[in-house]
């Protein structure tokens, strides 16, 4: 529904930008809204598959607690795909769409730690996590 809402204002935007000229209104919002409109489907349905076959399995369940630690420690700096979603206008979905595979590469490592489910609390596994977060 916020992706709809979002098309709306981007509208009412071009249509006053380009003075009902259908032409340009048209071809610019193609261009601005089809990389989120992409990335709204690709998240919707990593959010179909993530709940359809992830939600009962634990190393799962423990990566999302060690993303919610993340989030809540640092909350400008990790900030995950649903919240960027559901809670971040200023964030597009194309850009939402590409930290969160960023961020699901980087817990795919750490999930790959020996003893992760003892460890996951460590100062060095934060900065792991951070090392690669910033390159």
């Amino acid at each position: 529904m916020n992706c709809g809402f979002e098309d709306c204002s981007v509208l009412n935007g071009l249509m006053e930008k380009h003075d009902r000229d259908w032409s340009k209104i048209l071809d610019e919002f193609q261009e601005l809204r089809k990389p989120d409109g992409d990335a709204i489907a690709g998240l919707a349905l990593d959010n179909f598959i993530e709940m359809r076959d992830k939600v009962a399995d634990p190393k799962f369940l423990l990566q999302k607690k060690i993303e919610a630690k993340l989030h809540e420690k640092y909350p400008d700096k990790w900030i995950p795909a649903y919240s960027q979603v559901t809670f971040s206008p200023n964030i597009r979905y194309s850009e939402a769409l590409k930290r969160g595979r960023t961020q699901e590469e980087i817990m795919r490592a750490v999930m790959q730690i020996p003893g992760i489910e003892d460890t996951w609390e460590n100062e060095e596994v934060e900065q792991f996590i951070f090392k690669k977060l910033i390159g």
